[in-house]
């Protein structure tokens, strides 16, 4: 299993609309970046994501998992990006904002605080621990 984090306005998609997808889950789509497009295609199913409200708010507020591995975005127009399906697992019961993680030594090469635009990335091991027991999940 590999840990990933997504990124998402909640103006747009938020944490509570997410919640509102049900167990079925939802399609995460309209990522246009290589890199984080790269990140979707190597996801797999039983992966798990933070889930992450960017914009002003940026803190990490959840955890969704992978129910469907990567297809064609139908969004995108030149079937160049892909989706994945995710679907809700856990609230955070006390979010964790960027500026905690940023303060936070151990966090130093962490791509949040490295390549804070990319929308989807991959998260070691060391990092998701630390970052679920912030949140206390």
């Amino acid at each position: 299993m590999q840990y990933w984090l997504m990124k998402s306005e909640p103006d747009e998609w938020s944490w509570a609309q997410q919640v509102k997808a049900g167990v079925r889950g939802i399609e995460w789509s309209g990522v246009r970046n290589f890199q984080a497009a790269k990140n979707l295609k190597k996801m797999k199913i039983g992966d798990k994501c933070f889930f992450y409200h960017t914009g002003k708010e940026k803190k990490i507020v959840g955890i969704v998992e992978i129910v469907k591995e990567h297809f064609l975005d139908k969004t995108d127009k030149t079937h160049k990006f892909v989706s994945v399906i995710v679907k809700t697992l856990i609230p955070f019961k006390k979010t964790v904002k960027l500026q905690k993680i940023k303060k936070n030594r151990v966090f130093k090469d962490f791509a949040l605080v490295k390549q804070s635009r990319l929308s989807v990335m991959e998260v070691d091991l060391k990092y998701w621990k630390k970052i679920c027991k912030m949140g206390k999940v």
